[in-house]
């Protein structure tokens, strides 16, 4: 049992109902579309969105009927948007699966996009939830916002670390917060305590998306050097941007360089790693990784003592030590 299966351990026969309900939810009478979704129910990942729902919601409470529909909820409006990323990427592949753009071309992939998201509108408008269509509707507009606002700051390179912070927390981070946010919420916990549940899932997100940075600059590939795969892809994270903005003018103007000139030169790419590790920027980013994962643990602490807590608490620093 790894890890996340311990984590997992008091809700997982909360998930196993779940997946089959979510399953349910994805059935359509168009062969095609069976087809597809099929597809995208095989290719389920940590399920840390479900898991989140799951164990805020019996964090405040009893979880109900009204706790899985969050769930689906969450998982449609999610997938429709990691579908249409897909598109927008022109990507051919999701956690080391096919794309679905990749097996059926652009138009079928936005438009199983478009019924996903319809489907869980549906699935919150036909029950009632219009709170927890309110929670994941506003986290369904900023990443949206999110992914616009970094496709206008990645052409020029030149995000500060406000504006860097603000994509992530739009990006990744409001997500986790509206699956904390939906958990409290479907177990009828009050609005201070729905807020609380948003606040912690927002930091811990946070810590989350640093890690994942991280990750460009310690991950290998097979020559056993880091795979750069953000920097080829002219993403800007937080450790190069501490980097651009703590170096001289010559040496940020060199760096800037190899990331739009040299981006494929994996040679260049493992330069510009070195300077980044030289420069401090991968100590940096753990120090502000290590302080959202503090602040959510300290959140943590107005919440009474369960197994469910504790778990929260070791998915909080699973976030920050995962190998993946």
């Amino acid at each position: 049992m790894n890890k996340l299966d311990d984590i997992k351990a008091p809700v997982k026969k909360q998930i196993e109902d779940f997946e089959k309900t979510f399953k349910a939810s994805m059935k359509s009478t168009v062969p095609l579309l069976d087809k597809v979704t099929r597809y995208l129910i095989k290719r389920k990942g940590k399920q840390m969105r479900p898991l989140l729902v799951f164990l805020s919601a019996n964090i405040n409470g009893t979880p109900k009927d009204a706790t899985y529909r969050a769930a689906s909820l969450i998982e449609l409006l999610h997938t429709a948007t990691l579908i249409h990323d897909d598109v927008v990427d022109d990507s051919n592949t999701r956690r080391g699966f096919f794309s679905l753009n990749a097996l059926w071309k652009n138009k079928i992939s936005v438009l199983v996009g478009d019924y996903l998201l319809s489907k869980g509108l549906l699935l919150a408008v036909d029950n009632g939830d219009f709170q927890l269509l309110k929670i994941v509707s506003e986290a369904t507009r900023q990443m949206s916002e999110g992914e616009l606002l970094q496709i206008e700051k990645a052409r020029r390179l030149d995000i500060e670390e406000p504006v860097y912070f603000d994509i992530i927390e739009k990006k990744t981070a409001s997500l986790f917060a509206s699956c904390c946010a939906a958990g409290a919420a479907s177990v009828d916990a009050d609005e201070d305590t729905v807020d609380k549940m948003r606040q912690f899932g927002k930091v811990l997100g946070m810590a989350f998306q640093i890690k994942d940075d991280l990750f460009d600059y310690g991950r290998v590939n097979k020559t056993g050097k880091p795979n750069g795969i953000d920097i080829k892809e002219q993403k800007m994270t937080l450790p190069l941007i501490y980097t651009l903005n703590n170096v001289s003018a010559s040496e940020r103007k060199s760096l800037i360089r190899g990331v739009k000139k040299h981006n494929n030169n994996p040679r260049k790419v493992e330069e510009i790693i070195g300077r980044v590790r030289e420069r401090g920027g991968i100590e940096y980013a753990e120090q502000k990784m290590a302080a959202y994962r503090d602040e959510a643990l300290q959140m943590l602490e107005d919440f009474p003592e369960s197994e469910f807590k504790t778990s929260m608490h070791q998915l909080v620093l699973f976030t920050t030590e995962r190998k993946k």
